[in-house]
């Protein structure tokens, strides 16, 4: 249902407060009761809620749902995972074999999401869920060992704040609360808008970082039509309300691109608005964002055909694909295209040459030029081979094929 605010062009602005302390307040009244304020109604898959203690579906927060896009056995880890309603649906999702690491800042979210951890346990018959204390812009700094090299070191003067930054420096690079390429997927569920601005381009480079090559994210959050007014950006209610920090929805896709990701698509969006204020609409949707087109390119005489319908598509990095042409694409760039489990597969045909190329062997490729590659190009230049078919073996009365 859309809730539609107007406010006064005079209303005054707070360039005072904190938003990360009016977020970490509202959380806590969150942890608390419920605050149906927080909460963009939402379809979850299936009957994963059904094992769910009631006071965790009653005070998690989100705006989609990002788990239905998890498979098994797979390592995820939730971002503002909150009293823990998606990490125990992933737990069931992803099973023994699989493992949920849910990260958050607030103190109240994670007691609460941390104690239902062993009734969960046994209900599933395996472990495989975790909630850790961090914030989400700086996945490997774990705020329980800041917190406890602090019990044994108060700062007290510039020395003792060059040996703290020092021991975050060191716990990221030692110990670091997720590490690098280690997860198979990132979710979150309406918490990324949370973030300060000066952080989000951060954020997003810690979800990149944590992901392992051919890992996603799938990311549900509230985005608007338009740049947010002074007055909505100043308001420290609408920030905990996941209101003022909401991406702009051109903006919010461009994010992930900046950080290093491709395939990046729409999933879901919300058709009418969930709330609209001085004539800006906020709505919900969830983006998935595929890491790993790092690396070399190497010419191993591979091409890709674009099955259509529309007549060109274009790729993050300007590969254009014509419909039905033999697109010459690097090695890296096919196994993208072509991989099951990424997003392009369904639309194109790979095409491997007739005399495999190994990449130890192969030449640089220009992934510039946009390319046809010549059928002679991947059947080689002595190929002379003549085949006919059999007169009766394709238009058979019981042939399939004619």
């Amino acid at each position: 249902m859309t809730q539609s605010i107007s406010r006064p062009a005079s209303s005054p602005t707070n360039l005072d407060y904190s938003i990360e302390q009016a977020v970490i307040e509202r959380y806590e009244a969150g942890a608390q009761a419920p605050q149906p304020s927080l909460c963009c109604p939402t379809d979850y898959e299936g009957n994963y809620l059904a094992i769910l203690p009631q006071e965790i579906i009653e005070k998690d927060y989100g705006c989609g749902d990002p788990t239905r896009f998890v498979n098994v056995g797979e390592t995820v880890v939730d971002l503002g995972s909150g009293a823990g309603k998606n990490c125990y649906i992933l737990a069931q999702k992803v099973g023994a074999e699989g493992r949920v690491i849910g990260v958050d800042f607030n103190d109240e979210m994670l007691t609460l999401a941390r104690k239902y951890v062993d009734p969960m346990a046994l209900k599933l018959g395996y472990s495989n869920t975790q909630f850790v204390k961090g914030k989400i812009q700086d996945l490997g700094l774990s705020l329980d060992l800041v917190a406890a090299w602090l019990r044994e070191h108060p700062v007290s003067d510039l020395e003792g704040v060059a040996a703290y930054e020092a021991e975050c420096d060191r716990l990221r690079r030692e110990i670091p609360l997720v590490e690098s390429d280690s997860v198979d997927v990132v979710i979150s569920n309406c918490v990324l808008n949370l973030v300060r601005p000066e952080d989000k381009q951060q954020l997003f480079g810690e979800i990149f970082r944590v992901l392992k090559r051919g890992g996603r994210a799938v990311i549900s959050d509230i985005v608007c039509d338009e740049t947010p007014t002074a007055e909505i950006l100043n308001d420290p209610e609408l920030w905990s309300g996941c209101i003022a920090g909401a991406f702009r929805e051109d903006e919010f896709l461009a994010m992930f691109e900046q950080a290093g990701f491709y395939g990046v698509e729409i999933l879901v969006q919300q058709s009418e608005p969930w709330q609209t204020i001085d004539g800006i609409e906020f709505r919900s949707v969830t983006v998935r964002a595929f890491k790993g087109k790092e690396g070399a390119c190497l010419d191993c005489k591979q091409a890709v055909v674009y099955k259509g319908p529309w007549k060109s598509v274009q790729d993050d990095d300007g590969h254009t694909l014509y419909r039905g042409q033999r697109m010459a694409v690097c090695a890296k760039t096919f196994d993208i295209y072509t991989s099951p489990r990424g997003p392009y597969s369904p639309d194109v045909i790979g095409l491997e040459p007739y005399d495999p190329v190994p990449p130890d062997s192969a030449p640089e490729f220009n992934c510039a030029i946009n390319a046809i590659r010549a059928p002679r190009e991947m059947k080689g230049a002595d190929y002379t081979v003549t085949s006919t078919a059999e007169p009766t073996s394709c238009c058979e009365p019981q042939s399939s094929c004619c």
